[in-house]
Order: structure tokens, then C-alpha cells, then sequence
């Protein structure tokens, strides 16, 4: 190792933020070094962005970058980990690597999605075998998830061992996949770790999740108790939680359907690698109505409110094939990401509205979180042991309890980092040596604007005060050419005292026309200026609100 070799960590995504997870190591001199990405996830998009389907990365940096990117490191296929893969790869074209599950959702999603790239470049590797990728080793070391096949990476470089633990959790019994390999996690301490970035998600609860072998029990008696239909919602790529609720619809008698597309999409990888064995082909929604209300369980997708997915649709009445009836249950068998809770309260409220009993987490043991616990946490590093602690995955609340946790544990160096923050690992103290850009990209239709483009603080001006469109027509003497043309959209159709909002803004236009001077009407900008001002004063004036004002003038 050279004397200006530096280890470092950067995160684009995924630190003081749910979701979006970006991570890059670095080694090597400063103005040269090779780059490692860990995960390229998405999120959803809020009210601050509406329209706007996914929330990217800004991976800028990384596109100037493109030729020191020694590789792509998938560590398991959730969204908020690989969902940004097919619209931001084309731009990196680097090596991915990952193991069989991951590789096989990417290539199902790949092949499903329009204008997706033809192919990827995906190495399966094996877990526990080392790779060497550029000047650095990795190794997969299985850990319990919410979704099959998920790794933490030991990482190795001439500067030291770093750990980056991905999402994980401590389960010994996990339904399907392995539990955490604390043995080889223990063997890693002995070794000696350098760094540990670890998942922060669960830092403020204490104790120990529960497994999934409990909730799978727990399924198994609510729909034992039900008397009339009962339909679970849960997160698509959870393959254990739709495999409990096969196996408690069966252990009652009933039959299961599958209703969305994503769902269709992971079960179809899930029994092409044999994780579905023994459970019995699913019935099609086209099955649901010909089966006897107490003879059936539907998997639905929508956990998160997502407006085209089954459930909202059937909360709001609108499913071509899927219709629940009073007394049938529905069961929120997921969590709600932060930031979805209105809208999943929405469908609550929708469904208990029409007599549907609907259960989640608060009230049974229905759903239990893939993160671990504070309690797993300090096993994790008293396994581990490591020099430095950086928190990740996780909100600044979440990164500020972990990393008193980690300091209470006796962990020497823990550093707290966000987004864009550079974070020098070895040698010499860890520590915040440089900052790179970072932001975010909107996915909006199949286009990627970035984060200040015009078009999403239009839309958010636009929801707020509506719009104005005046279309008037003057001949070269400044002279009207005809009627002035009006149109008002999310504007009210009254103002105070019962005044027609349209008439108003007509008579606004013509006398604003009548009192400028044949100057001022001969010159379009001064003229559509002159007319936007005293519209918007006019609406304001009987609403209390300006709308955008758009004038359109057409000489003639």
C-alpha cells in the first residue's frame, strides 16, 4: 500500500434518508482512486414532488467518474436497493455482481420493463467466496431479511477489513434462505474489522424482532378464526411472509389467489429456484369470484397505498375482478414506509367504511420489520468488534441513536455522516476529509429530471393557486383582432360574494385592454405583462389567492 492510499466511504443515498441507498468505497489516492458501489436504490416520491413516480439518485459524480468504477455490488433485490438499477446503469455501464435471487429478480424486471436496457453484465458469486474487484475483495456473508438471499460485504483492502452490513437482521429461524451466518461474522471480528457501516433502521426500538416463524403461526390462527374471506397485503419480494400465508390458507382449507403484477413477478423467480417448493400453484384474480367467501385467501399487492396497485383499487371500488364484502378481513401484513401513512390510512378508512374488518401491527403479530433491533445491534458488534462505527440506512434521528449505542458498546471511533459527506476509514482516524455532489432525480413519465428542474415546483405552484390562460389577438395598430379567449383550471368557479370567477377574469382582460395605451397594446411582452398583472390582482382580490397567469398574445 502506497503512503497516499486512503480507505474511504461515501454515501449518495440512504444516509438521513429512508430509502435511495447509495453507498461508494474508495481506495487509493485521492486524485486516483478506484470506486466501489454498494446498492443503487430508489424511492417514492411525497408531496413534494408531485407526478413524479420514483425518486432517484443524482449519480453525477460517479458519471464523471464512469472510468474508476471498478463494479456494482447488489447486496439483496429490494427496491430501495437495486430499483434504480435499469434507468441509472446505461449511464455507468460497470460490472454488477450478486447473488442467485437478486440476479434473477433484476433480469425478471429487466425483460418486464419498457425501454429497459438489453442486458446487463450480472456475475453471480457464490456467498463466502472471495472475489477480487479491482483493489478490492469482497465477500457474501448471508444474513436474515425480509427478501431471500440477502448479504452483508466484508470488504478487504490493503488499508483494512470493512463490514457493510446492508439491511439485516438476527433471526434464527427465518422460513426461507439462511439466518445470519454469525459464526462467520464472529470469525470476521477475530480477523480483525476495521469499520463497520451498519443499518440504523430499528435504532430506536429495543429489544429483539420477533421471527418469521412466529408470525407464521400468528397467520396460520387469524385465518383459522375468519370466518368469510381474508385478504393479506404485504411487501411483494417478502417470498417467507407469502409462503406463511400459503401455508396458513392451506392448513385451513382455502385456496389462495395472487393478485398484481409484482407479486406474479417474484413468485415467478421464487419457484423457478425451488424457494416455493411444496406449496401449491396460486388461482388467478379471474378465480377469486367462483370460490366460496371461506374458501379463500387473496395476496394482494398496494401495502404502501401505491394508487394502481390491487388494493387501493379495491378499497376504492374500481377492481374489474376483486370486491370485498362486510365481514371480510383484510390484513396489513407489512409496515408503512414513512411518508405513505395518509394514503394507507386512506384505504383503512376506505374499507372500514364499507364494513371490511381490517387488522395490522398494532394490534396482532401480523408483521415483523427485516432491521434489526437495538438488542441485535449490540450483538452485532460484540461479534464484530470493530474499530469504527458509521451509521447508515436511516433518518438523522436513527443514525444519532445508533451511534450513542455504538459509543455505550465501547466502539473507539463512531462517526455520524449524511449524504455527500466523504468519510476517511484508514488509515489515520476516521474522520469527514471532503464532500461530493449528490441530490436526487425524478423519474417523471420515462423521463429523469433533475432536482431543479423547473417542472416540479410548477406543478406544486400549480396545485396550490391553479392556473389562468388568456389568449388575445390585436392587429398592428394595437386594435383588438376579436374576443379575448379565457380559460381557468383548479381556479373556483365563484369569488366572494357569488361572483363568477370566469366573468370576472373576462371583464379584467377587456378593461385592462381598454385603458392601455395603443403603445403599450402594440407591444406583446409589455401587453401580456400588463394583462397578468391585473388578472392576478383581480382573482386575488375575490379569493385571496394568485393564480399562475398565462397570456398567450397572437398578432395579427
Amino acid at each position: 500500500m502506497a503512503s497516499t492510499d486512503e480507505l474511504v466511504f461515501a454515501p449518495l443515498g440512504g444516509v438521513g434518508e429512508i430509502g435511495m441507498n447509495l453507498g461508494l468505497y474508495g481506495f487509493g489516492p485521492r486524485k486516483a482512486r478506484r470506486w466501489l458501489v454498494v446498492d443503487l436504490g430508489m424511492s417514492f416520491a411525497g408531496e413534494e414532488a408531485p407526478g413524479v413516480d420514483l425518486v432517484l439518485p443524482d449519480i453525477r459524480f460517479l458519471e464523471a467518474e464512469r472510468k474508476n468504477i471498478v463494479g456494482l455490488i447488489l447486496t439483496h433485490g429490494h427496491e430501495d436497493h437495486i430499483g434504480a438499477v435499469l434507468d441509472l446503469w446505461p449511464r455507468l455501464k460497470c460490472p454488477i455482481f450478486t447473488t442467485r435471487f437478486t440476479a434473477g429478480l433484476m433480469e425478471a424486471k429487466r425483460a418486464g420493463e419498457p425501454g429497459a436496457p438489453s442486458e446487463l453484465p450480472i456475475t453471480v458469486v457464490r456467498s463466502r467466496q472471495p472475489l477480487e474487484i479491482g483493489p478490492f475483495i469482497v465477500e457474501f456473508i448471508p444474513v436474515a431479511h425480509s427478501i431471500p438471499d440477502s448479504h452483508a460485504i466484508a470488504i478487504r483492502t490493503a488499508a483494512g477489513l470493512v463490514l457493510h452490513t446492508g439491511d439485516w437482521k438476527l433471526d434464527p429461524t427465518p422460513l426461507i434462505g439462511e439466518p445470519t451466518d454469525t459464526a462467520r461474522l464472529t470469525a470476521l471480528g477475530d480477523e480483525g474489522v476495521r469499520a463497520i457501516i451498519c443499518d440504523s433502521t430499528n435504532a430506536i426500538r429495543e429489544g429483539i424482532s420477533p421471527s418469521e416463524a412466529e408470525v407464521a403461526a400468528s397467520l396460520t390462527a387469524i385465518v383459522g378464526k375468519a370466518k368469510h374471506r381474508v385478504a393479506f397485503t404485504t411487501f411483494s419480494s417478502n417470498v417467507a411472509r407469502i409462503r406463511a400465508i400459503a401455508d396458513a390458507a392451506r392448513a385451513n382449507g382455502r385456496e389462495v389467489v395472487l393478485v398484481g403484477r409484482a407479486l406474479e413477478r417474484v413468485i415467478g423467480v421464487a419457484r423457478e429456484q425451488g424457494l416455493l417448493d411444496g406449496v401449491p400453484a396460486f388461482r388467478t384474480a379471474e378465480a377469486y369470484g367462483f370460490l366460496p367467501r371461506d374458501k379463500v385467501v387473496a395476496i394482494l399487492t398496494g401495502s404502501q397505498g401505491e394508487p394502481r396497485a390491487a388494493l387501493r383499487r379495491i378499497a376504492d371500488d374500481d377492481h374489474p375482478e376483486i370486491a370485498l364484502s362486510p365481514g371480510d378481513l383484510v390484513v396489513f401484513s407489512s409496515r408503512t414506509i414513512p411518508g405513505n401513512e395518509k394514503v394507507v390510512n386512506h384505504i383503512i378508512n376506505a374499507l372500514i367504511k364499507r364494513g371490511v374488518e381490517v387488522l395490522t401491527d398494532r394490534s396482532a403479530l401480523v408483521h415483523v420489520s427485516g432491521h434489526p433491533r437495538r438488542g441485535e445491534l449490540e450483538q452485532m458488534y460484540r461479534m464484530v468488534r470493530p474499530q469504527v462505527a458509521v451509521p447508515v440506512h436511516g433518518e438523522a434521528l436513527h443514525l444519532h441513536e445508533h451511534a450513542l449505542l455504538a459509543k455505550s458498546l465501547g466502539v473507539p471511533e463512531v462517526v455520524t455522516c449524511y449524504d455527500g459527506h466523504v468519510i476517511r476509514l484508514a488509515p489515520g482516524p476516521a474522520e469527514r476529509v471532503d464532500d461530493l455532489p449528490f441530490g436526487r432525480l425524478y423519474k417523471d413519465g420515462r423521463l429523469l429530471l433533475a432536482d431543479g428542474a423547473r417542472a416540479i415546483p410548477e406543478r406544486r405552484k400549480l396545485g396550490y393557486v391553479g392556473a389562468v390562460s388568456i389568449a388575445v389577438a390585436v392587429d398592428r395598430q394595437g386594435g383588438l383582432a376579436g374576443d379575448p379567449s379565457v380559460e381557468i383550471t383548479g381556479v373556483p368557479e365563484r369569488g366572494e360574494g357569488g361572483i363568477d370567477m370566469l366573468d370576472h377574469v373576462l371583464d379584467t382582460v377587456v378593461a385592462t385592454l381598454d385603458h392601455l395605451p395603443k403603445a403599450r397594446r402594440r407591444d406583446p411582452e409589455a401587453l401580456a405583462e400588463s394583462l397578468e398583472r391585473a388578472v392576478r390582482s383581480a382573482v386575488n382580490a375575490v379569493w385571496g389567492k394568485k393564480p399562475v397567469c398565462h397570456v398567450h398574445v397572437l398578432e395579427v
